[in-house]
């Protein structure tokens, strides 16, 4: 503890949820850009919306696979190593795109390098943190800091897409870059620690001395055994494929197409940037009111019913179109549902594998949702060329969303992780 506040002690873990919740804002502002950008690139170079949804998709795919191995490589290297790195990376990817002529640089710099590091401090990070700085109140956290996944809409996208409309597509580019080497980069250098005892404190409610794991000196081993233990588990498939279904209606679908699909109805793009803004601010309320909740009820009960609620929103999208009313509805509706998923899944996650595991277990599981999400993000841009809207993909998404409702409910309360499956690597 090292000061106080109102009288009463400050723990740094709060502090660390604080710079996390900024730089994972952050970062999903820049993973977001791309939405902005899809019809600013489509008329100054003529390429279309599934030649630019390609590169989001792979975008969208890295940043799940990067999941696992970064929790592995915050086990060797540290947390601050890992997220420094990545900025420095998201920072040079999207100053180069203002310079790109060619479809390949648009997936080698917004895809590969742009995805790839926005994975390494996405919310698997948020695992990382809730279960190395807190023995308590970690579904609360967890809620907090996955909230910023969409508040970072809430606070980016409206300006991106104003500077993209105004001043053309390079400076919200450049923006990014900026804000991420000059903002984030000193406050994560500064602030960040890896771990409570090396600050000489013990995790947040600890009530006696928390053990502190031998760092792998193979840190790749920790992210394929925790692929392996996965794969034995019936928990695991369930998690995966009901997260594959999340990452497909949010992530892939509406964080990708809404923008589009607001100017095919003859709004501004500005305004699409706006309803994404507006299911941030909600975001923040509905997964933070998860976590909550999380700490108190049936994990899978709440995914259940967070699933179904999305299906019924989803199916009605494109019905809400033609009133300003019925948008703004279903995006406070499905604001609150967002990521309203994640506190549940990684509580599901840390019971049956174990907080050590946790990190780089959901790091998996995440990266199914990301496959879910790169898949939506290609398959809708397709669909809207074949088919002339975005019907289609609205309404299967909604479906599927329903088929994930069942799944969540067939997961088993507790699942004891057998003695034989790999244990963290040490060495």
């Amino acid at each position: 503890m090292i000061e106080r506040l109102i009288g009463r002690p400050l723990h740094y873990a709060w502090l660390i949820v604080i710079v996390t919740f900024v730089t994972l804002i952050t970062t999903a502002g820049f993973r977001a850009t791309p939405g902005v950008l899809i019809v600013p690139l489509q008329d100054e170079f003529g390429w279309s919306r599934g030649t630019i949804s390609l590169a989001i998709s792979i975008g969208l795919l890295l940043f799940g696979l990067m999941a696992p191995f970064s929790a592995a490589l915050m086990d060797r290297f540290g947390v601050r190593r890992v997220m420094l790195i990545a900025l420095v990376t998201i920072a040079t990817g999207a100053s180069l795109t203002t310079i790109m002529t060619t479809p390949w640089q648009l997936d080698l710099l917004w895809g590969v390098l742009v995805g790839g590091a926005t994975g390494a401090v996405g919310v698997p990070l948020a695992a990382v943190v809730a279960n190395r700085w807190f023995s308590t109140r970690r579904g609360l956290v967890t809620g907090i800091l996955t909230a910023s996944n969409a508040s970072g809409q809430m606070v980016f996208l409206p300006a991106l897409a104003w500077l993209a409309t105004a001043y053309g597509w390079r400076w919200a580019a450049v923006s990014v870059a900026v804000l991420a080497m000059v903002v984030v980069f000193p406050v994560v250098a500064f602030f960040v620690r890896d771990r409570p005892q090396s600050m000489g404190l013990q995790p947040y409610g600890a009530t006696e001395p928390v053990e502190v794991p031998e760092r792998s000196r193979h840190p790749f081993r920790p992210a394929v055994d925790g692929l392996l233990l996965g794969l034995r588990s019936r928990t695991f498939w369930l998690l995966s494929l009901s997260f594959f279904i999340c990452g497909l209606s949010t992530n892939g679908l509406i964080g990708t197409h809404l923008i589009p699909a607001a100017i095919d109805h003859h709004l501004t793009a500005v305004t699409g940037a706006s309803l994404l803004a507006l299911m941030g601010l909600f975001d923040v309320i509905g997964t933070t009111s998860s976590g909550w909740l999380t700490d108190r009820l049936d994990p899978r009960h709440l995914l259940a019913w967070y699933y179904a609620f999305r299906g019924v929103a989803v199916m009605a999208l494109p019905f809400a179109f033609d009133s300003g009313y019925a948008l703004v509805a279903f995006a406070v509706f499905y604001g609150l549902d967002w990521v309203a998923t994640v506190p549940p899944t990684v509580a599901i996650t840390a019971d049956t594998f174990g907080r050590e595991r946790v990190g780089i277990v959901f790091g998996w599981v995440f990266a199914s949702h990301q496959l879910g999400a790169a898949f939506a993000a290609w398959a809708a841009g397709a669909s809207r060329g074949w088919f002339g809207s975005y019907t289609y993909a609205f309404v299967s998404a909604g479906a599927l969303c329903l088929l994930a409702a069942g799944l969540s409910l067939r997961i088993g309360r507790r699942e004891s992780t057998p003695a034989f499956l790999p244990q963290p690597a040490t060495g």
